[in-house]
C-alpha cells in the first residue's frame, strides 16, 4: 500500500462525533418535532448562510482529521519480499493537498504577494563584496522575469483565472442541485430555477447559491494565487502563513466540539436534577460547583498542562511522532477545558428546571402518578434544550476564543501545533518591528472572526428556532 492510515485520539472522538451527528439527524428526520425547529433554521437566510460558512470550515477540519503515513521508496538492493517501509511522519489529507504550500519554505518573513524578502540581508557580488538589499524569493513569484514589472498584472490574471474556475464549478454544482430539486418536485428545470431565481422557494435556495458561489469564488482564486505567491506572507522561519491558518481551523474547531462534548454530560444531567428534584440534591449539586468556580480555572488548566508535559517527558518512548503528543496535549487540553466551563450551563439550567416544575402540566402529571424520568424527558428536557443549543454554541465562541488565550500564556495546544493562538503569541514580538509585520496576526484573527461570527448569528436562529415560547402558528 502507498500509505497506510494512522487515527490520532483526536481524530478517534471527531470520528465519533460524525457518527453522532449522523444519527441524530436520521432520528431526527423520522420525528416532526424535532424536524420542524431545523426546517425553520433552514428557511432563514441567515441560517441557511452561516450553515454553508461553518461547514466550509468543518470541511477542512474533516480533511485535517483523517491521518497517514506514506510508505517510502525501496532501493535497487530490497529484497522483493521485505516488509514494506513506512515514514514517521504523521501527514493529513490536507496537508497532501497543500503539499506545494507546505514545502515551499522561504528564508524569513516575506510581505503577502511579495516577490522579495521582507528585511534586507547580505548578497555577495560578482567581485566579491557584500550588498544589503532585499534578496528574491525562491518561491513567491518565481515565475516572473521582472517582479517588478509583471507582478500586478500577473495577479490580475491568475485572480481572472481563478474567479473563472470557481464560476465553472459553481455552475456545474447550481446545475446539479436545481436538476435533483426538479425531479423531486416531478416539475420542469426551467420552472424550478425561475423559482429559486426569483426566491419564492420555501427554503433560501437563492441565498444558499449565492453564498455557495462566493466560497467557491474565494477558494479557487486563493488557490489560483497560491500556487506562486505566499498570498499572506511568510513568517520567521519562511513558513507560508496562508497554510498555518488552513491548518489551524482543525484546532479551533476541536477545542469548541470537543470540549462542548465533555462539559455537556454533566451540565446537562447535574443542571436539571438539581432544579427538579430540589433539597438535598440540589445542595449537594450547588456546593459541587461552587467549590469548582472558587478555583481559578486558568490555573487548573496550567496546572494539568504541566503535569502532562512531565508525563510526556517521563515516557518520551511511548509517542513515536511530534504530531502524536501535540494531539495528546490537545486532548488533554478538550477535558480540562470541558471540567472547568460546564457550572455556567448547570446554573442555567437548574434555574430553568426550577421555574418549569412548578408548571401546570408538569404538577398535573405528578399528581397523575407519571413517573420522574418520563417527566424529565417528555416535559423538562424539550423545554430547555433551546437554552442548551444556545450556550453550546456561545461556548464554542468562546471556547475558540479561550484556546488564542491560553495559548498566548504558553498554556495552550503544543507550540509544534499549529493553532490561531500560537500564530498571535508568535506576532506579538514581530508588532514590534519597524517596519511592522503585521499579517501573521491579520490572518488568524480574519479566520477566527469569521468563524466566531458565523457560530454566533448560527446560535440565535438555532434560539429562535427551537425555543417553544417562540414558535408561530400557522
Amino acid at each position: 500500500m502507498p500509505l497506510i492510515p494512522v487515527i490520532l485520539w483526536t481524530d478517534a472522538l471527531v470520528f465519533v462525533l460524525i457518527a453522532l451527528a449522523l444519527g441524530f439527524g436520521i432520528y431526527a428526520a423520522h420525528h416532526e418535532h424535532l424536524r420542524a425547529p431545523w426546517r425553520r433554521v433552514l428557511r432563514s437566510p441567515v441560517g441557511m448562510v452561516t450553515l454553508l460558512v461553518l461547514g466550509g470550515y468543518a470541511l477542512i477540519g474533516v480533511f485535517d482529521t483523517v491521518h497517514v503515513r506514506l510508505k517510502l521508496e525501496t532501493s535497487a538492493s530490497t529484497a522483493p519480499d521485505a516488509p514494506a517501509q513506512y515514514a514517521p511522519d504523521v501527514m493529513s489529507l490536507l496537508d497532501l493537498a497543500l503539499n506545494d504550500l507546505r514545502t515551499q519554505q522561504e528564508k524569513t518573513y516575506s510581505a503577502p504577494f511579495a516577490t522579495h524578502l521582507f528585511v534586507k540581508e547580505a548578497i555577495e557580488q560578482p567581485d566579491g563584496s557584500l550588498n544589503r538589499a532585499y534578496s528574491r524569493l525562491q518561491f513567491g513569484g518565481r515565475n516572473l522575469h521582472d517582479a517588478d514589472a509583471e507582478r500586478a498584472a500577473d495577479i490580475a490574471t491568475r485572480t481572472l483565472i481563478g474567479a473563472l474556475k470557481g464560476l465553472i464549478a459553481w455552475a456545474f454544482v447550481s446545475a446539479g442541485w436545481l436538476w435533483w430539486l426538479a425531479r423531486r418536485r416531478g416539475e420542469s428545470l426551467t420552472r424550478v430555477a425561475a423559482e429559486v431565481r426569483a426566491g419564492q422557494t420555501a427554503l433560501p435556495w437563492r441565498t444558499a447559491l449565492i453564498t455557495l458561489g462566493v466560497l467557491f469564488l474565494l477558494g479557487f482564486i486563493a488557490a489560483e494565487l497560491a500556487a506562486s505567491y505566499h498570498i499572506f506572507g511568510t513568517d520567521k522561519v519562511g513558513e507560508d502563513v496562508f497554510y498555518q491558518t488552513l491548518k489551524s481551523v482543525r484546532t479551533g474547531l476541536l477545542i469548541g466540539t470537543l470540549t462542548t462534548l465533555v462539559m455537556l454530560p454533566a451540565a446537562l444531567l447535574l443542571g436539571i436534577a438539581a432544579g427538579y428534584f430540589r433539597g438535598w440534591v440540589d445542595d449537594l449539586i450547588q456546593y459541587l460547583y461552587t467549590t469548582l468556580n472558587a478555583i481559578p480555572g486558568v490555573l487548573l488548566i496550567a496546572a494539568a498542562i504541566l503535569m502532562l508535559q512531565v508525563y510526556m517527558t517521563n515516557h518520551a518512548d511511548e509517542f513515536t511522532s511530534v504530531v502524536e503528543r501535540a494531539d495528546l496535549r490537545l486532548l488533554f487540553l478538550c477535558l480540562i477545558l470541558g471540567v472547568t466551563s460546564w457550572t455556567g450551563l448547570c446554573r442555567l439550567l437548574r434555574g430553568e428546571a426550577l421555574k418549569l416544575r412548578e408548571v401546570e402540566y408538569v404538577q398535573a402529571a405528578l399528581a397523575l402518578g407519571v413517573g420522574h424520568f418520563t417527566i424529565l424527558t417528555r416535559h423538562i428536557l424539550p423545554n430547555v434544550m433551546h437554552i442548551v443549543l444556545m450556550t453550546l454554541v456561545l461556548d464554542f465562541s468562546g471556547l475558540v476564543l479561550a484556546e488564542a488565550v491560553l495559548s498566548y500564556v504558553n498554556i495552550g495546544v503544543d507550540p509544534t501545533m499549529n493553532s490561531w493562538g500560537n500564530m498571535i503569541n508568535s506576532a506579538r514580538l514581530e508588532l514590534a518591528r519597524e517596519p511592522v509585520v503585521w499579517w501573521s496576526l491579520a490572518a488568524a484573527f480574519s479566520f477566527m472572526f469569521i468563524l466566531v461570527l458565523a457560530a454566533n448569528l448560527f446560535a440565535d436562529v438555532v434560539r429562535d428556532a427551537f425555543d417553544p415560547r417562540l414558535r408561530t402558528v400557522h
